[in-house]
């Protein structure tokens, strides 16, 4: 008889949902492989999400609620279990990019992580240490899943041409995470403009940042550091900040000119045909 580990629910949120997930498929009398039958997944990743030893996506949650008739509780844990997974620094960060109504970025060599595809995130994940990287990428990209909501942020990018150049995880990712870029193209609430190698000296040389407005709460100013967070609603901080991507975005490419040029490095860097 295969062993079952005994999950302590209160232990996590990830062993509360593998306890849940258990009961629930027990209740409705399924094998794990029955289950996993019913779900397009196997009955083996089935197993290791209840013994808290694989972390569910949102999608797993969405098919597993609709089987197991569980009302959503699935997919609401799934939430909590994301958020536990993400490093400790980050995790106040994630907190504000749920809750801002604005997010405002420059992102001086690379995509941001709330544009990444799963190849992009991977590669960048991935650089220096691959442990655990299924679980690492999906809860990156669980993160976009606030542009799903009811009302979603509107979000600005203001990327460095560099990071279209910049070749991370190879041609074919780069061509994927470009393509991606460009499906934003008629979405008004996902903004994406190129600041040109031929704009020079400019008010973002010191740095990537990012800034968040909110409906009633003080705007939130971000930077990052090696395994650090650097969050601050310093008034002074706030308005140099804002001053500096005013004059980015003044400086940076149009719309219509930056998918142009998104567009044309696929092309001549990448191979991507016009």
């Amino acid at each position: 008889m295969t062993h079952i580990n005994v999950l302590d629910p209160g232990a996590s949120p990830l062993d509360y949902y593998g306890f849940e997930l258990r009961r629930l498929r027990e209740s409705a009398g399924l094998s794990q492989k029955q289950l996993g039958d019913i779900l397009n997944y196997t009955g083996s990743l089935v197993g290791q999400i209840e013994t808290a030893r694989k972390v569910p996506t949102p999608e797993f949650s969405e098919r597993a609620d609709a089987a197991l008739g569980s009302d959503g509780l699935l997919s609401r844990l799934v939430e909590l279990v994301l958020r536990s997974q993400l490093p400790a620094w980050f995790r106040q960060v994630a907190e504000l990019q749920s809750r801002a109504i604005e997010i405002y970025s420059f992102e001086s060599h690379m995509i941001h992580g709330l544009l990444q595809t799963d190849g992009y995130a991977r590669a960048v994940l991935g650089s220096l240490d691959d442990t655990n990287l299924d679980d690492r990428t999906a809860v990156r990209l669980a993160r976009q899943r606030i542009f799903e909501k009811e009302k979603p942020p509107v979000f600005w990018a203001v990327l460095s041409e560099a990071a279209l150049y910049q070749e991370i995880g190879g041609p074919d990712t780069m061509r994927g995470q470009l393509a991606h870029l460009l499906a934003f193209e008629t979405n008004p609430r996902i903004n994406v403009q190129i600041l040109p190698f031929s704009a020079g000296a400019h008010a973002g040389l010191q740095g990537s940042f990012d800034v968040y407005r909110f409906a009633s709460d003080p705007t939130i100013v971000y930077t990052e550091g090696y395994n650090s967070a650097h969050p601050s609603a310093n008034p002074d901080t706030v308005t140099d900040c804002t001053l500096r991507y005013d004059h980015l975005q003044a400086a940076a490419l149009s719309l219509k000119e930056s998918a142009a040029t998104i567009r044309r490095v696929m092309e001549e860097r990448y191979g991507e045909p016009a």
